[in-house]
């Protein structure tokens, strides 16, 4: 039988001793956790096991001995050391030895065959691998589910002795705690022996975040309380609300605050994770909204922005009638027809100038407001980029107008052709079964149907070319808010604690391990150096991936090219509040 015995490389040069740590009898595993050295009570030594196991719940025992031997008296330390398994008694002893002079290893793992005290004892083959205590400790092994398909196969087999080496040395961090400055019975060597690893900026940190997000928390409560008032949730208020992204955006900031100063503490890494990635992209998006406000009052830019504003506005709405008037003529070589050409033009004109007016009342006013919504960005790059979206909304409504109304009598063209093309057949839609269903019609329904029809399919070629153009327009805008809406979504989502982690501290984010042959003899135990194999970017990425406000399409492209073609609306990109139509 080959037992796997982990060791930690923090112990190779510790003085001669007893192993500490816990067997693993379904992986036939040993994990080292520290080395008592002597002199040591071995009543003290138990007590102090009991207390580890109380506080970590891990099976903590005496796995076997430690000889170092450094000097040629401590060669005599030999038999005392193997008399030591009659005072801790634990199946299989084991016998850890480093020769003096040499970087050669001798091991052994002895058992009784019986359960008399005399019985003879077996010698089982032992596998050394030695690991690196802190870096265990601190990683965060992910199941196969979460590791590339090519490794997911290789790691599922061995997944179950790595959560257990991993998980153990993580519950038993209160084993770490004592160093060699304490002055306690039991003297340990671990990874922290020459002192524990402390920051006064990270202890500091500590104390005041608990006043801090209390405080955060009570204003938030009186914000929440604010925001549910009866007033707000009138029809015109609740309406506005629900359409515009920059409100969407700062509930979506105000979850993500009220997560990162709950009081409440973590339940697992997962959620720790969590709570570090929202709070760096929330610090990361304040940043970045605070350099954007500097460079805008920078050199007075607020000025030129409303200066560019108005004359952008005015050739947007002059290249509008020139493309009208050129759909009132004969586009393309088409002949439309002139009445109802001449009336949609005419109305869409007249819009134009509508907005056109709006503008120009609006110029004196337009630096002051791009002011004071310029100092928004304060509160985030996302939620200035959620204004700008805001904005385009307004500066484009004529144009969504205009889409409108053309895909509304579109529609309505063609959902009558569609009716009367059942009528030709002898059939008729049944409202209450939801299907199509023979009827019989007399001969003047025939009549008024051949009249309408015939008007309605040669009235079609002038409607579709109107609502074809309002519609490309309409994409374009929705397009370039789509791109805005997913740079949103890309800083709300992106896990850059995470992606952090990964690469200044690659072994934080383990995806499984690697073993590297350090000795293979004959005669000498197999010896290994467990490395850490981090994660793929792309599955931190996957893995840590923040939930966001949303501004995914909901339609794949058949049904997208299935509206456009019935001329029924269409919202690509939705908030989380869905837009009807």
């Amino acid at each position: 039988m080959v037992l796997k015995a982990f060791f930690p490389t923090c112990c190779a040069s510790a003085d001669s001793g007893l192993l500490v740590g816990r067997w693993v009898p379904e992986q036939s595993s040993a994990v080292v956790l520290a080395v008592v050295h002597f002199p040591f009570i071995p009543v003290q030594v138990k007590e102090l096991l009991a207390q580890v196991q109380q506080a970590s719940r891990v099976g903590v025992a005496v796995l076997g001995t430690w000889c170092h031997r450094r000097q040629e008296l401590e060669e005599s330390l030999g038999p005392f050391l193997e008399g030591l398994g009659a005072l801790f008694s634990h199946e299989p002893w084991l016998q850890l030895c480093r020769e003096r002079g040499s970087k050669s290893w001798s091991c052994k793992a002895t058992r009784r065959q019986g359960p008399a005290p005399l019985a003879p004892a077996c010698e089982d083959q032992v596998m050394l691998i030695f690991y690196d205590q802190r870096k265990v400790l601190l990683s965060q092994l992910h199941p196969p589910a979460a590791l590339p398909e090519r490794q997911a196969g290789d790691a599922t087999a061995s997944a179950g002795g790595l959560a257990a080496v991993f998980d153990t040395v993580a519950r038993s961090e209160v084993l770490f705690q004592s160093d060699r400055f304490d002055e306690g019975p039991v003297r340990l060597t671990h990874w922290q022996s020459e002192g524990m690893e402390a920051s006064i900026l990270v202890e500091l940190a500590k104390r005041a975040a608990g006043p801090v997000c209390l405080l955060l928390a009570c204003l938030l409560s009186l914000v929440s309380t604010a925001s549910a008032c009866r007033v707000f949730r009138l029809w015109p208020l609740s309406f506005i609300w629900s359409k515009l992204s920059t409100c969407e955006q700062l509930r979506h900031r105000l979850d993500q605050l009220a997560l990162v100063v709950s009081t409440h503490r973590a339940e697992g890494p997962a959620q720790l994770m969590r709570k570090a990635n929202t709070l760096v992209s929330m610090l990361l998006d304040m940043a970045l909204g605070l350099l954007l406000l500097s460079w805008l009052h920078r050199k007075d830019r607020f000025a030129q922005l409303a200066e560019a504003l108005v004359p952008v506005a005015d050739r947007v709405a002059e290249e509008l009638q020139h493309l009208l008037q050129w759909l009132m003529g004969a586009p393309a070589g088409l002949k439309m027809n002139r009445a109802l050409d001449q009336v949609l033009g005419r109305f869409f004109l007249y819009h134009i100038h509508l907005w056109i007016s709006y503008i120009h009342l609006m110029s004196p006013f337009i630096e002051h407001i791009l002011w004071h919504l310029g100092l928004s960005a304060c509160l985030g790059l996302t939620v200035a980029l959620s204004i700008l979206s805001d904005i385009i909304s307004l500066l484009t409504f004529h144009i969504y107008c205009f889409y409108v109304y053309g895909a509304r009598l579109y529609c309505l063209k063609i959902h009558g052709l569609s009716s009367l093309w059942r009528l030709f057949r002898g059939k008729k839609w049944n409202v209450l079964r939801q299907r199509v269903d023979s009827c019989s019609y007399d001969l003047d329904q025939l009549f008024i149907g051949t009249l309408l029809f015939t008007i309605l399919i040669f009235l079609l070629p002038t409607t579709a070319l109107y609502y074809l153009v309002f519609t490309l327009l309409r994409l374009l805008v929705v397009t370039v808010q789509g791109l805005v809406h997913l740079l949103v979504d890309l800083i709300n989502s992106l896990p850059l604690y995470s992606l952090g982690l990964r690469l200044c501290r690659p072994y934080r984010l383990a995806a499984g391990v690697k073993f590297r042959v350090l000795e293979h003899e004959a005669g000498r135990p197999l010896r290994l150096l467990m490395q850490i194999n981090p994660l793929p970017f792309s599955h931190v990425v996957r893995t840590y991936r923040l939930p966001s406000c949303g501004c995914h399409p909901k339609h794949s492209w058949g049904s997208l090219c299935r509206k456009l073609f019935f001329g029924e609306l269409i919202y690509p990109w939705r908030q989380r509040g869905d837009k009807q139509d």
